[in-house]
């Protein structure tokens, strides 16, 4: 997938689909522990890098991991290469540190509980071997440095006369009949005194007691600090927050606004986007993510709960209410019914690396777009059709409002999205790719691997591609389908085949 308009020679058939295994899990569950509410992951990011990645959860903690395979020499992959030590295989991270971001409020105001729960978290650039990222919950967005500190560590004191150490060695009690006084450091007045040193000295016989602390080492800690705190700027939940490539500016969105910030300044935002009608009982739609475009700092998109995505252009006004482009699909006649616009309604939009593809997930759907072509997306990928006849099952228990995230792969030629039972899907956008996984969050993510059915033969010329999975309703080994346990929060690995999926309170790490 290119980012030009130029035509390139492509290679003979689409990639061959990627064998996935289990890489790491942290916090795994024994079967039968109960878990906990504020342990549930809740928000999960790696940086630009790939050196490191962050989760959040809804006890208002934000988790670092550190990757660790590329610094256990401390030599770069090409300088590995050109010795022999043995290169690994996958990218294998390790815990770093964890700090407390939100604590639950309460807005005395308008009687309001507000959870610490984590919403999303972004990495900012990097400075002075520092590391810097914004975390939200429901209204107020912070910025953390998190950065290595020593800490001397003193050798315990010895107040005993006759263990008192001086300089390293033991000094001598003495008693004189007229002590004379001696300031502080030890040192006499009249300095008739043995010279042990240029800056410690004693006097003949040594001192009753000197004490003299040690630093016996310096240990390395992580400190994270809060830097800035971005607060009272949405009368509604935060559900984004997105950082711009010129790397001093952010947004953060709600239902019904956005608003554009800078990062050194906390106390003041403009407000970009508004929706919020005169009369409330106009409103038709809410905002459901937003995100500014990877390379141009002046272009962002957000989604909508009637499924479209408007680009706007930050350069046309002060308030984006005309957008430059809209994204949306033409309803099917005679398709419409109850859900139909529940289903629609966006959760999570993503710009590929190059910018020039947007991944949208609905209810039961992932699309991509072309930023180029807003006449309809380019690709539909059916998550889990097999829903479709059980969608007023999951009306009645809320299910049909869950919020699924979905994700690129660093070279935009495959996309994924998480589904129920812990499971999570991977669909090659490749010209002709027919590629379509079924994993699940479990050390043996194959368990409900299902063959998938040989896409329907379209014509190329019709652009739009669709890749269909009817047979999961029941996976390979019988069992039904788990609508209490779904995958919702997942992140792909900016430069390698690994994708970090959340599986309640257990993250699980799977390479290609």
């Amino acid at each position: 997938m290119k980012g030009g308009d130029e035509e390139v020679a492509t290679p003979a058939g689409p990639p061959q689909p990627l064998d996935w295994k289990f890489s790491q899990v942290f916090g795994e569950r024994i079967a039968g522990e109960e878990i906990q509410e504020v342990d549930i992951i809740s928000a999960i990011e790696f940086d630009k890098t790939g050196d490191h990645l962050a989760t959040g959860d809804r006890g208002g903690r934000v988790v670092l991991f550190e990757r660790t395979d590329a610094k256990d020499h401390g030599l770069s992959r090409r300088d590995l290469e050109r010795t022999d030590y043995p290169i690994s295989r996958h990218p294998e991270f390790r815990y770093k540190t964890e700090f407390q971001s939100h604590e639950p409020e309460f807005d005395y105001l308008k009687s309001l509980e507000i959870e610490e729960k984590i919403n999303k978290i972004r990495w900012c650039q990097t400075a002075n071997s520092a590391l810097f990222l914004l975390s939200t919950n429901d209204k107020t967005i912070k910025f953390w440095k998190v950065q290595e500190k020593k800490i001397k560590k003193i050798s315990k004191i010895i107040a005993d006369p006759s263990k008192a150490v001086g300089n390293g060695n033991v000094a001598s009690s003495s008693n004189s009949n007229s002590p004379k006084p001696f300031p502080t450091n030890g040192v006499s007045p009249d300095r008739s005194c043995n010279h042990l040193g240029n800056d410690i000295s004693f006097p003949p016989g040594g001192l009753p007691s000197l004490c003299l602390p040690v630093v016996t080492s310096q240990e390395t800690n992580l400190v994270a600090r809060c830097r800035r705190v971005y607060g009272h700027a949405h009368d509604y939940h935060i559900n984004s927050i997105s950082n711009n490539s010129d790397g001093e500016t952010f947004i953060s969105a709600d239902d019904l606004r956005i608003n554009l910030w800078n990062l050194e300044i906390s106390n003041q935002s403009f407000n970009i986007v508004d929706l919020k009608p005169a009369n409330m009982e106009d409103l038709t739609e809410v905002i459901t993510s937003a995100e500014f475009h990877p390379a141009h700092c002046n272009m962002l998109a957000y989604s909508s709960s009637k499924g479209s995505i408007r680009l706007i252009d930050l350069r046309q006004s002060a308030l984006c209410d005309s957008h430059a482009k809209l994204f949306e699909e033409s309803e099917a006649p005679g398709s419409r019914s109850f859900f139909t616009e529940i289903i629609a309604s966006i959760s999570d939009i993503k710009f590929a690396k190059d910018g020039r593809y947007i991944l949208s997930r609905d209810y039961m759907t992932l699309k991509l777009w072309d930023i180029n072509m807003d006449s309809g997306p380019v690709a539909t990928f059916q998550v889990h059709e097999y829903l479709r006849p059980k969608l007023c099952d999951l009306y009645e228990n809320d299910s049909i409002f869950d919020k699924f995230e979905c994700c690129l792969s660093g070279d935009g030629l495959r996309v994924a999205t998480g589904s129920y039972s812990n499971l999570f899907r991977v669909f090659g956008c490749a010209p002709e790719s027919t590629e379509a996984t079924t994993l699940e969050a479990t050390k043996n993510p194959m368990r409900r691997q299902v063959q998938t059915p040989s896409r329907p033969s379209r014509s190329l010329n019709s652009i739009t591609r669709v890749v269909r999975q009817e047979t999961l309703g029941v996976d390979a080994n019988g069992n039904s389908l788990d609508f209490t346990t779904k995958l919702l929060h997942l992140a792909w690995h900016p430069t390698e085949n690994l994708i970090a999926c959340v599986a309640a309170n257990s993250l699980y790490m799977y390479y290609a």
